[in-house]
């Protein structure tokens, strides 16, 4: 059977206009493909159509994958590529696949010989490493750590001997509404030398990036609120 490709396309951090963080070879590609897998149809749509698309979204094919399809499901989406035809995934935000659902669909397109196309787009991981200052020669991703606060501050104090032991930068993520919680954690159990990088609202208006150890955070306090940040640990 022929098999067409299947495109990652990246999607904006925030709500600002797509061609301000993606270039324009990826905008040129979307009216070229008539079905997409994403995470969410509604925010896909929205996205598509401020992407160009306008008055053209009724026409698309779009099949959700998301944390809640069941893994049996994710074989059902093989044929979307056959007689050649090309599939777009789209995640939330960012570069889908990375701390994503999509990652199945990569996994089944890989296991069935169906060529993968990552296209060029925000990832809020390395902008995060990028502006933070701590060391972008070693780095690891944790993603999410436990939510239940005694879990979570034993992972933070192992993710900071990690990094000790290796002079790592550490980099994970939370849910927003759990954003000051996890900060607060970091500044309980963490050693006061020990750096923290917190970016929030990459890419958009009200962007904060800031690095300092756990001293310094502690004598100048903020409110992280519900934004989608990136936190990055350097012990």
């Amino acid at each position: 059977m022929t098999y067409g490709k299947l495109y990652l396309i990246p999607s904006p951090l925030g709500d600002g206009a797509p061609e301000e963080v993606l270039p324009a070879p990826v905008l040129a590609l979307l009216p070229q493909l008539q079905c997409f897998v994403v995470e969410e149809v509604r925010t896909a749509r929205r996205f598509l159509s401020a992407a160009g698309l306008k008055g053209k979204i009724a026409d698309l094919e779009f099949h959700e994958l998301n944390e809640h399809t069941p893994a049996a499901a994710v074989a059902s989406l093989l044929p979307l590529f056959a007689g050649g035809r090309n599939v777009g995934l789209i995640s939330e935000a960012g570069l889908p696949a990375v701390a994503d659902p999509g990652a199945q669909l990569v996994a089944l397109c890989h296991a069935n010989g169906i060529q993968v196309v990552p296209l060029v787009g925000p990832s809020s991981l390395m902008l995060a490493l990028m502006a933070s200052g701590l060391n972008g020669q070693s780095f690891a991703f944790a993603g999410y750590i436990p939510a239940k606060t005694e879990e979570r501050r034993t992972a933070l104090r192992s993710l900071e001997k990690r990094s000790a032991s290796a002079r790592q930068t550490q980099l994970l993520i939370e849910t927003p509404y759990r954003n000051d919680a996890l900060l607060a954690d970091m500044l309980q159990c963490l050693q006061g030398r020990t750096q923290i990088c917190v970016a929030c609202n990459l890419t958009c208006p009200d962007q904060f990036i800031c690095t300092r150890t756990v001293a310094e955070w502690k004598q100048h306090p903020v409110t992280l609120g519900k934004r989608p940040c990136v936190f990055l640990i350097l012990a």
